[in-house]
């Protein structure tokens, strides 16, 4: 039976708060909640080979990744980022290290649009790496994110261009407390091949296919009419 996904994020948010481990911005509840040892995990994902040799990832804007874009950054890697929402047509912001006055408030959901570049999808390129946050993973390689599906439509949106693919290497970083078993995906999660944690690294192959495209069954007309972006690939 599929994982009921709203409990599930409660019973994670909820141990985060009652433990101790959450960290700010609080409550961890309703968002990508941040973590205690945030930046050991980021330092345990730039250790491994994907890491190393992406010259371009595609980052989520949380708090918990915030080590791990401003880790990329200073390795000389481009990251790009959402626009909240996806609002804009140009719905991307290009941080290339070398073009940014200050990387570490450029790599920040609050400083990102002070400093980067925004930009339409077709000028993002090649992307070699995915880094998503998460409320709840499997070892496995399912993904919960915080219930609004804007990560899986903008690899979805990646996808319809051809910039990314199944070869195109999807990670997160966790708490050990946010790795939960018997978690089964919708039909447009993205399923990851890589959780890091502060204490292990998971490499998950996961057993679950990766969605090819923008699923419209999965959107209405008023959220399509939200996200200039789609318009494009709206089927005629």
């Amino acid at each position: 039976m599929p994982t009921d996904k709203e409990p599930l994020r409660q019973r994670v948010w909820d141990h985060l708060e009652e433990s101790g481990e959450a960290r700010f911005p609080f409550p961890p509840h309703g968002r990508i909640p941040n973590f205690a040892g945030a930046d050991r995990a980021a330092e345990r994902l730039s250790d491994l080979s994907e890491w190393d040799e992406a010259e371009r990832i595609k980052a989520n804007p949380d708090a918990p990744q915030l080590p791990a874009r401003r880790a990329a950054l200073d390795a000389g890697t481009t990251v790009f980022m959402a626009v909240p929402r996806l609002r804009d047509e140009r719905c991307f912001y290009r941080l290339d290290p070398g073009e940014l006055a200050d990387p570490d408030a450029a790599a920040t959901v609050s400083g990102v649009a002070d400093h980067a570049e925004q930009v339409g999808p077709d000028a993002v390129g090649r992307i070699d790496l995915v880094l998503v946050g998460s409320v709840a993973v499997s070892p496995s390689g399912a993904r919960v994110g915080k219930g609004e599906g804007y990560s899986d439509l903008e690899f979805a949106v990646l996808s319809e261009l051809g910039l990314v693919d199944a070869e195109t290497t999807v990670v997160t970083t966790v708490h050990e407390s946010q790795v939960r078993e018997g978690i089964d995906p919708d039909a447009h999660d993205v399923p990851l091949d890589i959780v890091v944690t502060p204490e292990r690294t998971i490499r998950t192959d996961s057993p679950f296919e990766r969605p090819g495209g923008i699923d419209w069954a999965a959107l209405d007309d008023e959220r399509v009419e939200e996200i200039p972006v789609l318009e494009r690939f709206r089927p005629s």
